[in-house]
């Protein structure tokens, strides 16, 4: 059994997970279990629903075309079964993506579609649908000292004290290869995500494991007119609606029955850490200057304060 360790959770799995940091097994149950074995086409007594997927209580179906069927069993156990001619090598981005995205909803935490470092202590999260320069801005900064907390989804897990929490997971960045490039990370490439894909692992510079705080969310957007550059702060209205956009599978979060969670999670988040609009143009060159507005930005709101 393989063991890891993703957002703060415990995983054994019976097939290797690359872009994870294996951990040495201390003994104890797993808090999930990733397993081969027969699963069903539909699940009989669903209440929901949609193309690619079975919602029935704690159970949720997930198909794959070409790949796989995933069953997700109350926040705990994943079973999946290959599709005829598939590949098991294209498994795991979906387990590391989607699949684990949406357990994470079962156990009732906050997921975002983020990539997070750590800056001052705590963890900053830039949000964002695929293609929006996550991953991409995540790398940049850690090549400027800022050590990668998660890539591609981030859970909020609030505690006793009501803190957002985000737990790292030390996971490898996912580049396409024209990013690797022009980021110079050509030595730090590793295996394909996806077959024929040109995309791939890639080692950061510095990965922070365990829990850390919550210091700012950026919703990411593209600079192009009337959107100048630029960093702003939406009204509380707007900044729920940032949140529930950017939760990991939104139509789950609906199904779930979890809206109001989100909510009321936007409302704590925007008063103990903020939710901001990163504005920026989606141009290597511009880098630099992206960069230098965010370390401005964290200047002036304390952030920076607890790196010194």
């Amino acid at each position: 059994m393989h063991c890891y360790s993703i957002s703060g959770l415990s995983v054994g799995s019976e097939i290797a997970l690359p872009g994870l940091i294996a951990m040495p097994a201390d003994g104890g149950a797993p808090d999930v279990t990733i397993r081969t074995g027969a699963v069903p086409a539909a699940l009989d007594n669903a209440a929901a629903a949609g193309p690619t997927w079975d919602l029935a209580g704690r159970q949720l179906l997930l198909r794959i075309p070409n790949v796989a069927r995933f069953l997700l069993d109350d926040g705990r156990a994943i079973r999946f079964e290959l599709d005829d001619g598939a590949d098991i090598a294209d498994v795991p981005v979906f387990i590391l993506g989607t699949v684990f995205g949406i357990l994470l909803h079962q156990r009732e935490q906050i997921v975002l579609h983020a990539s997070a470092v750590r800056v001052g202590g705590k963890a900053v999260l830039f949000c964002g649908p695929s293609g929006a320069g996550k991953s991409t801005l995540a790398a940049a900064l850690g090549e400027r000292g800022y050590p990668l907390v998660t890539d591609d989804f981030c859970a909020v897990a609030f505690g006793d004290s009501a803190v957002p929490m985000v737990h790292a997971d030390g996971r490898q960045l996912k580049l396409w290869a024209q990013s690797i490039d022009r980021l110079a990370l050509q030595d730090r490439r590793g295996a394909r995500v996806r077959s024929r894909l040109e995309k791939f692992y890639v080692e950061p510079g510095e990965a922070f494991t365990g829990p850390l705080p919550l210091g700012a969310i950026y919703d990411l957007r593209e600079a192009r007119p009337p959107h100048a550059p630029g960093i702003e702060r939406p009204n509380a209205a707007d900044a729920a609606m940032v949140l529930r956009h950017n939760a990991y599978r939104p139509i789950l979060v609906r199904r779930m029955q979890q809206r109001a969670q989100y909510f009321h999670a936007a409302t704590a988040i925007a008063r103990s850490a903020g939710i901001f609009r990163l504005t920026r143009p989606l141009d290597f060159a511009a880098m630099a200057d992206v960069i230098g507005g965010l370390e401005r930005h964290w200047r002036d709101t304390g952030l920076m304060e607890a790196a010194a």
